[in-house]
């Protein structure tokens, strides 16, 4: 599945390219999209079963979790630089070596678990993604049109239908894609709802702030890039003392600790204004943002998947997944309705940007800090769970 999903990955990458209409870059985004969506949870899969439940997985996972939070900044860096020098393309393009190095690295260094016979749960597949659509698309439109509107309860009522339906296929199916079990142990749940949460606050904070930088700083695509590398130089400062600390203190203690910092991030940098100073306004924030994000996922990635049957791994890698997805795109969405529907009279476009900036940040804020709750209501160490029952 991941030597299959990266070459998709790279030739969707490689036809978004040259693509010359709209049509053909979001059709070959979508399949984008089918990779990366397919190569998340077997990446976890893979640490779980290489690993074992030890403080060697929880090594693994915080790597795994720093490099995918200095990743995303560094993308922005490098995509700026193409962008304002080469051509956007570029961007694109990068990712096909990127993939065929990665396949030959799966090739040589990754161990094929043992396999297991089973049937692919079609109508589960196909209830919980139209359901997702239906609820996310509202969202999502909801800045143009009224929430009382027939479009609106008409989208809300199907999505609510589909789920339910969902729901009751995978505690009827023979192999659901989605194991309903692994969600009664309150500590996982706990932790799929902290990571919904958090990915959505990071999401919208790698889109928020660059077009702030870029619509009302007045930034050049590279210089936004550039804005973004304290958020980077912290990522490093994260795989020095991330490991030690979680030895001693444990993941709970870590993911508190990191969710209190990047709420505070978000909230300082939710007051940046057009006369905004990079210094202090703008990098100091980044740094516990970007302390934040790299030290945050490998906690809640060990929180999703202990004391789990190793038939169960991909099971509950893809709910990881799936929690991980919609904070990408649900409260993603949800804060774009924010900034869209966050109007003041009297502003200049100047000024209405940077209100409606701050108000989408301060949403981004807001549920890092309810993840923090979260973390202290449901979140306990790894070592203290309890098998879901």
């Amino acid at each position: 599945m991941l030597l299959n999903r990266l070459a998709l990955f790279a030739l969707s990458s490689l036809a978004i390219g040259p693509a010359a209409v709209a049509d053909w870059l979001m059709g070959a985004r979508a399949m984008q999209g089918v990779g990366a969506a397919i190569l998340a949870p077997s990446v976890l899969a893979l640490i779980s079963t290489t690993f074992p439940e030890s403080a060697e997985r929880t090594r693994a996972l915080a790597a795994y979790s720093m490099v995918a939070g200095a990743g995303s900044a560094l993308g922005l860096v490098l995509g700026g630089y193409f962008a304002d020098h080469i051509s956007l393309r570029v961007g694109f393009f990068m990712n096909v070596p990127i993939g065929i190095a990665l396949m030959l690295g799966v090739v040589r260094f990754i161990r094929e678990p043992e396999l297991r016979p089973g049937a692919f749960d079609r109508f589960g597949a196909l209830t919980s993604a139209l359901g997702m659509i239906c609820l996310v698309f509202r969202i999502v439109q909801s800045a143009g049109s009224e929430w009382t509107s027939s479009r609106t309860l008409a989208a809300v009522a199907s999505g609510l239908v589909l789920l339910i339906v969902f729901a009751v296929i995978e505690a009827r199916a023979t192999q659901p894609i989605m194991l309903l079990h692994l969600l009664a142990s309150r500590q996982r749940w706990g932790a799929d709802l902290l990571r919904m949460l958090f990915l959505g606050g990071m999401v919208s904070f790698l889109y928020l702030p660059t077009q702030f930088l870029l619509r009302v700083l007045g930034y050049s695509p590279f210089q936004a890039g550039l804005a973004f590398l304290p958020m980077i130089l912290m990522a490093f400062v994260a795989a020095v003392i991330v490991p030690a600390f979680t030895r001693r203190r444990g993941n709970a203690s870590l993911s508190r600790i990191v969710l209190a910092l990047t709420a505070t991030g978000l909230l300082w940098l939710s007051t940046a204004a057009p006369n905004a100073r990079f210094t202090l306004d703008i990098a100091l924030p980044m740094a516990p943002i970007g302390l934040g994000n790299s030290a945050a996922l490998g906690p809640l990635a060990v929180a999703g998947i202990s004391v789990i049957a190793d038939r169960d791994l991909g099971a509950a890698s893809g709910v990881v997944n799936v929690f991980h997805q919609l904070g990408g795109s649900f409260v993603l969405g949800l804060l774009v309705a924010v900034f869209a529907s966050a109007n003041a009279p009297g502003m200049d476009g100047i000024q209405l940007r940077s209100h409606r900036n701050a108000m989408a940040l301060t949403g981004a804020g807001v549920m890092h800090t309810l993840s923090l709750i979260a973390a202290l209501l449901f979140v306990v160490p790894a070592e203290h769970m309890q098998p879901a029952r």
